[in-house]
């Protein structure tokens, strides 16, 4: 495999890298009702996603502009940055700038 090959597959943590092993070793087996499987899958990560619940929030006239920027150098709406910013503080995957 090449450097660049290597990269684009590196794992991003412990868990995925287990997975990309159990499937290189073949421990994974072919399920008998895909279709259930495949429904069952995408309604858990529908749910998973759905958004249900809205909020206000005050922010500074600053910080308003400032999260309006960000969110144009990430290509998101404004709201969707700070909806992930919310989830990765929640989840504890929010790092501090160092």
């Amino acid at each position: 495999m090449n450097t660049l090959r290597e990269k684009a597959f590196m794992p991003v943590d412990q868990e995925e890298k287990e997975l990309m092993e159990s499937i290189e070793r073949s421990q994974w087996q072919p399920v008998d009702n895909l279709d259930q499987e495949r429904k069952h899958a995408i309604k858990a990560a529908r749910n998973t996603l759905k958004k249900d619940k809205r909020i206000n929030l005050r922010l500074s006239q600053k910080d308003y502009h400032q999260i309006q920027i960000k969110a144009l150098e990430e290509g998101i709406p404004y709201q969707t940055l700070i909806s992930s910013i919310v989830h990765k503080y929640l989840n504890g995957s929010l790092i501090p700038r160092t």
